[in-house]
C-alpha cells in the first residue's frame, strides 16, 4: 500500500499535471482501491473545514502584503539602499542580494515574491558590473528563501494550523536562525570571491553621506515590519489581524509615496488571488490526501512501520533531514510541507522533540527544496527572470547556497537554543 502510494504520486508529478491536482486525484485513486466506503464523499465538507479556520486569513492577507510593497516600488529604493550599504564587502551587489531580500522577508512572506522583486532589481547589474553570473544568480535564488524563514511567513503559519503549535513562538523562533542564514548566505559570498576576486565584480563606492540620506529607503519594509510582528508581541493583535494592519499600513505608505492607482490596485488583487487560489487548493488537496490516508490506515502503517525501527532521536533526525531533502528534489515545498508533517511531527515529538524547534527544521530543510534541482521554485523563477542564459548557470550558482544551509542545520541539531532562545525569553 505505501509502495503504491508514493509511486502513484511520483508518477502524477512527472506528468507534469499540478500539485494541487494531483494529489486530489491520488486522493481519489486511493479511495476505491483501499476503502470500503465512498471516502470522496466527504470531500465538500473537509473542504469547507479545511478553509474555515481563521488563521489562514492571513496567507491572503500577506500575500497582499507582499503585492502592494512590490507594485508600490519600495523594492527598488530598497535595493538601491542596501547596495550603498553593504557593497564594499568582496562580492558587492551580491550582499545588497541578501540584504534586500532579507528585509523584503520580512515583510512579504513568501519566498517566490521575494526572490522575484529583489530578481527584478537585480539581475540588470550583473553586466554592469561585472559579476560571475552564475553565482549572482545563486544569490538571489537563495536569498528568496528567507521569506518562508524569516517572519511573517506563510509557512510558519501553516505549520502552526497543522501542529496547532503558536504562530507567535513560531515567528519567535525564526527570527534568530533567519537573520543568521543570511550571514551565512553572505559568508558563503565573502568566500567564493576571496578566492576568486573576479567573481565580484567591479567596486561600488559610496560616502557615508550617501548611505545616511539612503536610510529613508529603508524606513518602509522596517515600518511594516515592526508594525506586524510589534503588534503580535505587544498583545494587541493576533497575526491574523496582524497582516490586516500590514495591509493597511502599507497602502497608507503607496498612498503617502503617491504610488496608489486604480492600475496599482488592480494588479494588487489579481497578484493576491492568484497566489491564494494557488495556495488553498493545495491545502485542500492536501487535506484530502491526508483524509484519504488516515481512513485507510495508510498513516497509521506508515508511522507504525518508522517506530518499529526503534531507532535513536538522532538516527530518526538524520532519517528525517535526508527524507526531506530527497523529497524536496521532486515535490513543491508547500505540498511537501502539508502531506509530510501530520506523519512525521507526531513521530519527532513522541521521541521528545521540541515542536517549535522542528517547525523551524522542517522550514530549513524546505529552504533548501527551493533551490534544489529539479523542482526547485526559486531556481525556475530567477532563471524566468533572465532575458538569455541556461538553467544550469542558476543551478551551479545555488550549490554554495544549499551548502551553506547545510550548515544551518547542523547548528539547529547542536544547539537548538538558536530557535528556541527567543520564545522562551519572550513566549
Amino acid at each position: 500500500m505505501i509502495p503504491v502510494t508514493i509511486v502513484l504520486l511520483l508518477v502524477l508529478i512527472g506528468i507534469s499535471i499540478p500539485v494541487g491536482a494531483a494529489l486530489g486525484l491520488l486522493g481519489l485513486i486511493l479511495d476505491p482501491l483501499y476503502s470500503m466506503l465512498p471516502l470522496s464523499s466527504a470531500m465538500g465538507e473537509l473542504s469547507w473545514s479545511t478553509n474555515n479556520e481563521f488563521l489562514l486569513v492571513a496567507i491572503p492577507l500577506f500575500i497582499m502584503l507582499g503585492e502592494v510593497l512590490l507594485r508600490a516600488g519600495f523594492a527598488e529604493r530598497m535595493y538601491a539602499a542596501m547596495s550603498l550599504w553593504l557593497s564594499w564587502l568582496p562580492g558587492g551587489l551580491m550582499h545588497a542580494n541578501i540584504g534586500a531580500s532579507t528585509l523584503f522577508s520580512a515583510t512579504s512572506g513568501s519566498s517566490v515574491a521575494t526572490a522575484a522583486t529583489v530578481g527584478t532589481v537585480a539581475i540588470p547589474q550583473i553586466r554592469k558590473y561585472g559579476y560571475n553570473e552564475p553565482l549572482f544568480l545563486g544569490s538571489l535564488a537563495a536569498g528568496g528563501t528567507l521569506g518562508i524563514l524569516i517572519p511573517p511567513s506563510i509557512n510558519l503559519v501553516i505549520y502552526g494550523v497543522l501542529t496547532n503549535s503558536s504562530v507567535p513562538k513560531l515567528y519567535l523562533a525564526g527570527i534568530i536562525p533567519g537573520f543568521a542564514m543570511a550571514a551565512l548566505f553572505m559568508l558563503t559570498i565573502v568566500i567564493a570571491c576571496m578566492f576568486k576576486p573576479s567573481w565580484g565584480g567591479k567596486t561600488i563606492k559610496a560616502s557615508w553621506g550617501q548611505r545616511m540620506a539612503s536610510l529613508v529607503d529603508l524606513a518602509p519594509p522596517m515600518g511594516i515590519f515592526l508594525l506586524v510582528v510589534g503588534s503580535i508581541y505587544a498583545g494587541l493583535a493576533t497575526p491574523t489581524e496582524a497582516a490586516a494592519l500590514g495591509v493597511f499600513g502599507a497602502f497608507l505608505l503607496a498612498a503617502w509615496f503617491k504610488r496608489l492607482s486604480w492600475k496599482m490596485l488592480g494588479e494588487v488583487i489579481e497578484g493576491t488571488m492568484r497566489s491564494t487560489a494557488m495556495i488553498m487548493l493545495i491545502v485542500i488537496a492536501a487535506a484530502f490526501l491526508n483524509f484519504i490516508m488516515a481512513a485507510t490506515g495508510l498513516t497509521d502503517a506508515l508511522t507504525s512501520s518508522i517506530q518499529g525501527l526503534g531507532l535513536s532521536p538522532g538516527w530518526m533526525l538524520l532519517i528525517i533531514i535526508v527524507f526531506y531533502l530527497v523529497l524536496g528534489c521532486f515535490m513543491e515545498t508547500l505540498s511537501m510541507m502539508i502531506t509530510t508533517i501530520p506523519i512525521v511531527a507526531p513521530i519527532m515529538l513522541a521521541l521528545g522533540y521540541d515542536p517549535i524547534w522542528l517547525g523551524i527544521l522542517i522550514i530549513v530543510l524546505v529552504e533548501a527544496a527551493l533551490i534544489t534541482p529539479p523542482v526547485g521554485l526559486n531556481l525556475f523563477v530567477v532563471q524566468s527572470l533572465r532575458k538569455s542564459g541556461s538553467m544550469n548557470a542558476v543551478i551551479i550558482g545555488a550549490l554554495p547556497f544549499v551548502a551553506a544551509m547545510f550548515v544551518m542545520l547542523a547548528l539547529l541539531a547542536f544547539f537548538p537554543d538558536i530557535a528556541l532562545w527567543l520564545p522562551r525569553v519572550f513566549g
